[in-house]
C-alpha cells in the first residue's frame, strides 16, 4: 500500500483540537511529533525506568494524516473519490475556522507519498525468536525449528505496545520466578502487560495467576498470549485499574492470597506500592520486583525494608536490577 501523508505544522496546545476537528472530515489516526514531556502516567506505564533527556519543548508540534492511495492513484476520504488539492483545500478551510477562537501557530500544510506501510505488520521484521536460558520466545510467524521441538516454548505476539521478553528487566524476573514457583502457587503479577510473566509462571506449574494493568489494551493483549501458549481462561484472572490507591481494585485482588507478587514497572511506581503490595502477600510470600535502573537500587532496597519485608536477593543484568524480598512470618510467643 502507498499513501499519502499530510503533516500539518502547529502549536502542542492545539493538537487535540486539531485532530477532532479533523477526524469529523474524515481523517484519522494522526501521528503526533512534539518535544512535550511525558507525564507519570506515561511514564508509569513504560518499561523504562530512566528516559534519557529530550530537546526542550518548543511549543511546536506537527501533525500527519495518512489517507491510503489507489492502484490507480486515487484517494477516497469518508468513501469518496477526492484529489490531493481537495483533502488540502478541506484542512485550511477546518485551520482557518479554528484560528477564529484558538491559537493554532502556523498551521501550514506539507504533502507527502509515502513508501509502502503495512501498518500491522511492519514492526515483525525487528522481532524474532530468541532464548532466555533454556526458554525460547517465539512469535507466530515463525517456525519452531526441528532442534527446538520438546523444549519450553513461549509462543508471544508482543503487538506494538507490549513486553516480548527481550528487556532485561522481564529476563531478571524470569529467573527469580522458577526459584519460587511451586505447583501451589498464587502469583500475582502488577503491570501484567503482555501477561508474558504470569503465562510463564503458570506454564512452570504455577496454580493460578491474577494480573493487573492500567491499559485497557492489556486484557486483549493477555487473551491473544493465553490462547498462543495453552493457558486456560480459568487459570488467569485479568483486573484493570491502579492498585495503589483504588481499594476496590486492592479489594477486588484479595489479601494475604498470594505466594508470590511480581512487579516489573518503574522504580517510582515500586516505591509507594510495596507497602500496599505487603497486604496481598502471604506469610513467607515472595515479592520479586524490576524495571529498576541500577542507581535507583538503593532506593528500592529501602522501600522494601521500610515496609517490613525481608531483602532476599538483588540480581542484575547489564544496567538492571531484580530485588527479591519476602513478607516475614508472624512468630507466635510461648505460652
Amino acid at each position: 500500500m502507498k499513501w499519502k501523508k499530510f503533516k500539518i505544522k502547529t502549536v502542542t496546545d492545539a493538537e487535540d483540537i486539531i485532530i477532532s476537528t479533523l477526524y469529523d472530515i474524515g481523517l484519522e489516526g494522526a501521528q503526533i511529533e512534539d518535544k512535550v514531556p511525558l507525564t507519570a502516567l506515561e511514564k508509569e506505564q513504560m518499561f523504562v525506568d530512566i528516559l534519557p533527556d529530550g530537546p526542550a519543548d518548543d511549543g511546536i508540534a506537527y501533525l500527519s494524516f495518512f489517507v491510503e492511495e489507489k492502484e490507480d492513484g486515487s484517494l477516497e476520504l469518508n468513501g469518496e473519490p477526492v484529489t490531493e488539492a481537495q483533502i488540502c483545500e478541506k484542512v485550511k478551510e477546518e485551520l482557518d475556522g479554528l484560528r477564529m477562537f484558538c491559537e493554532i501557530g502556523e498551521g501550514s500544510i506539507a504533502v507527502d507519498e509515502t513508501e509502502d506501510i503495512d501498518w500491522i505488520n511492519n514492526w515483525k521484521q525487528y522481532f524474532h525468536q530468541f532464548y532466555i536460558d533454556d526458554l525460547l520466545v517465539i512469535p507466530s510467524w515463525e517456525e519452531v525449528k526441528p532442534e527446538d521441538q520438546g523444549k519450553m516454548i513461549l509462543h508471544i505476539d508482543p503487538g506494538t505496545a507490549f513486553g516480548t521478553g527481550m528487556h532485561e528487566t522481564t529476563q531478571l524476573c524470569i529467573r527469580q520466578l522458577k526459584k519460587f514457583i511451586t505447583p501451589e502457587t498464587e502469583l500475582l503479577d502488577v503491570g501484567t502487560g503482555s501477561g508474558i510473566l504470569a503465562i510463564l509462571s503458570l506454564m512452570y506449574g504455577a496454580k493460578h495467576a491474577v494480573g493487573t494493568d492500567l491499559d485497557p489494551c492489556a486484557v486483549d493483549a493477555v487473551a491473544d498470549n493465553m490462547a498462543n501458549n495453552g493457558i486456560a481462561p480459568e487459570q488467569f484472572e485479568m483486573m484493570i485499574g491502579n492498585i495503589i490507591n483504588d481499594k476496590a481494585v486492592q479489594d477486588q485482588v484479595g489479601y494475604e492470597k498470594y505466594d508470590i507478587v511480581v512487579a516489573n514497572i518503574l522504580a517510582d511506581v515500586l516505591v509507594p506500592l510495596t507497602p500496599v503490595i505487603v497486604n496481598q502477600l502471604k506469610e513467607g510470600g515472595i515479592y520479586i520486583t524490576s524495571g529498576i535502573i541500577d542507581d535507583k537500587e538503593a532506593v528500592v532496597t529501602e522501600a522494601v525494608k521500610a515496609a517490613g519485608l525481608e531483602l532476599l536477593e538483588v540480581t542484575y543484568q547489564g544496567e538492571w536490577v531484580s530485588v527479591t524480598a519476602r513478607k516475614k512470618e508472624t512468630q507466635c510467643a510461648d505460652s
